[in-house]
């Protein structure tokens, strides 16, 4: 038996059927897309990369999650199509329906999968900090708007092709120091949970790029210091914050394992470090569930 049939197959998808037994395949090899997943877990701030498989070559996969347009690309031949789907961190437990959409020709077929997205605890930690890292001075209140939109805009595009190949890697050897999910709580005064992770780095330690995609941005911002953002195509979104220097230009094309810049503590920290945030179709994902999932030995 090839595989579940789709809980709704549809007009399209009976057309498909009857192509191919006019073709002269048997049951074995009729269209009958299973969808399989890959994850670390299924909780808030996780990577689900999701498998689409079929007997017949399909021209285009789509998806719908948590009210989101998910693009998929074709990863072993066309009969074998991936998606990245984000939880992101706010996401609330529970059954949450993925609509994917799967064409073969002129006809498509529709199967619903479901994760059920699991509640999960975040740390909370208490640091005493001078009081403009709590409260920025009036002065700098336009700039900090104006860079919140245009980061805000950059790291929830989706550009339509795939620009990494291939698994993605940490950008410094180091260990993760502050994880993802973090509530700040700042001289008494909760902030916004952390939606990065932080990574031990050295004054001068070498960035690398995680995976290859264009520079989106290279420049200085007032919450992160000297950031690149990283733009690796299909939603999937990288910002390299806190670095003493940056060796890349907007625009650029890097491939895995560029030198980006150097680790530093520009910006609002205490002390050097690389913070490094992902975004996945705008949904905030731990980098270690990335890594998890399409690092080495992971699904790519």
């Amino acid at each position: 038996m090839c595989c579940e049939a789709p809980r709704s197959f549809g007009v399209a998808g009976a057309a498909v059927l009857a192509l191919l037994v006019a073709s002269g395949l048997g049951a074995a090899e009729r269209p009958c897309p299973t969808i399989t997943r890959l994850a670390r877990s299924v909780a808030p701030g996780e990577l689900v990369l999701l498998t689409v498989a079929c007997a017949v070559p399909l021209r285009k996969v789509e998806a719908t999650a948590f009210g989101k347009s998910i693009p998929f690309y074709e990863a072993d031949g066309p009969r074998t199509w991936r998606g990245l789907v984000g939880i992101d961190l706010d996401t609330r437990p529970g059954k949450h329906d993925v609509t994917v959409v799967a064409r073969a020709g002129a006809s498509a077929f529709t199967r619903t999968y479901t994760l059920t997205v699991a509640p999960k605890r975040f740390r909370t930690r208490r640091l005493t900090v001078p009081e403009e890292f709590v409260t920025p001075p009036e002065s700098v209140r336009a700039r900090i708007e104006q860079e919140t939109r245009r980061v805000g805009a950059l790291i929830s595009t989706v550009t339509p092709e795939r620009l990494w190949q291939g698994p993605i890697v940490s950008p410094v050897p180091g260990p993760m120091i502050s994880p993802f999910g973090t509530l700040s709580v700042l001289n008494g005064t909760p902030g916004s949970r952390h939606g990065g992770a932080d990574f031990q780095a050295a004054e001068g330690t070498p960035i690398h790029a995680p995976a290859a995609g264009r520079v989106v941005l290279a420049g200085e911002l007032y919450f992160s210091g000297r950031t690149v953002i990283i733009d690796h195509g299909l939603g999937l979104i990288s910002v390299l914050a806190h670095l003493s220097e940056i060796r890349v230009r907007e625009g650029d094309l890097v491939a895995r394992g560029h030198e980006i810049g150097t680790a530093g503590s520009t910006g609002r920290v205490t002390g050097p470090h690389l913070h490094w945030t992902v975004r996945v179709v705008g949904a905030r994902v731990d980098p270690l569930s990335l890594l998890a999932v399409l690092g080495p030995g992971g699904g790519h």
